[in-house]
Parts: C-alpha cells; sequence; structure tokens
C-alpha cells in the first residue's frame, strides 16, 4: 500500500529482456538504506518486487502483464521516474489509498502553464473515467492528486510548483503517456460492492 506522495525520482541505469517480460534496475540513491530484496516499491504508480540489490541500484521484474497495462516498457536508460516506498502500519497517511496496482494509461492531451502552475488535461479510456469524480483522488505516475473535471472524454488536474518540481509530471509532454489508478473507493461503489458492509 502506498500514498501517491513521490519521494524521489530515480533513474532507469540498465534494461534487460528477458522472455516475455524485462529486467530493470533504477538506482533508488540513499532511498536504498532502508531497502530489502522482496520489499514492494512503485516505480510511476506500479507495485513492483525488489529481486536483487546491487549498491544503490535495485532490480526489478516486470512480467508481460505488466508491461502491457503500463509505460514501464517504454523508460529508456536515463528516463527518471517517480519513486515511493510501501507505506508501514502507523506510518502518517498523506496522498490517498494507493495500491500500485495501474488500471491503465492516459494521454497528456492539452498542457497549460500559468505562471509556476500547470493545469493538464488527460484522456483516457471510459471504463476508467467512470471511476473518476470532480475532486475525487487519482494517482498518475505515483502521483496521489486531485480530479478538477471529469467528462465521459477526459479529466483534468491541476498542478502546484513543488510538485511539478519534485516529481516528472513537470516534465510532461503533449502526447505522453501516463499510468492511471483510479480510487479504489470507485471501482466498489461500481461494481456495488462496499468492503464494509
Amino acid at each position: 500500500m502506498f500514498t501517491g506522495l513521490v519521494e524521489a525520482k530515480v533513474g532507469l541505469v540498465e534494461s534487460q529482456i528477458e522472455g516475455t517480460g524485462k529486467r530493470l534496475g533504477f538506482d533508488l540513491g540513499h532511498l536504498c538504506d532502508t531497502v530489502q530484496i522482496g520489499d514492494s516499491i512503485a516505480l510511476n504508480g506500479c507495485c513492483l518486487t525488489v529481486v536483487e540489490i546491487l549498491g544503490t541500484t535495485c532490480w526489478f521484474e516486470l512480467g508481460a502483464e505488466t508491461l502491457s497495462r503500463t509505460s514501464l516498457g517504454k523508460l529508456t536508460i536515463g528516463c527518471l521516474a517517480n519513486c515511493e516506498r510501501s507505506i508501514r502500519v502507523g506510518d502518517r497517511m498523506g496522498g490517498h489509498f494507493v495500491t500500485g496496482h495501474v488500471d491503465g494509461l492516459g494521454t497528456l492531451k492539452q498542457r497549460r502553464d500559468e505562471g509556476e502552475w500547470s493545469y493538464f488535461t488527460f484522456s483516457a479510456d471510459k471504463p476508467l473515467l467512470r471511476q473518476m469524480a470532480s475532486k475525487g483522488s487519482i494517482t498518475i505516475d505515483g502521483v496521489s492528486l486531485t480530479l478538477v473535471d471529469v467528462n465521459d472524454a477526459i479529466f483534468s488536474i491541476a498542478l502546484i510548483p513543488h510538485t511539478l518540481k519534485v516529481t516528472t509530471l513537470g516534465d510532461l509532454r503533449v502526447g505522453d503517456q501516463v499510468n492511471l489508478e483510479t480510487d479504489i473507493l470507485a471501482k466498489y461503489v461500481q461494481r456495488g460492492q462496499f468492503p464494509l458492509a
């Protein structure tokens, strides 16, 4: 479980094809001090398992399903990813509850910069848009954000200067794809299932 509050931008330092999957090595820098093999790490919002640690580089294995549903397989050496370690019981909860299970991809359709702020409009598949609501939560490339407007074709967000600086979202250009995870509560409501009932 994660919060969607990015701890660092980490670089992809090695990529290997393994059958229908990939093995990716990210330099986690100082975050690696508390990471162990088997830990869950969210990279651009996708929960991955640490399978090897060499110095400050952590290795992750991505299967065909992960590669088909996320943008991680398109990253090249030197690309940055948003990184968050999983929360522990008793941690302060910021952002919102994020599972790290990417639901699908969105595409940046419009970017409007106003001073140090930015306003982004994304397109997404209709099933995902049905799980979004204005003022609700969305996770974009691992970043917990508040939705501004939502309709049957697009959704929009407003980004503060801090978020633009400390995450990869500030580098997005029109046409770029992002990983999306809708709010877990919206999934249960859509299916008419309530976990506490």
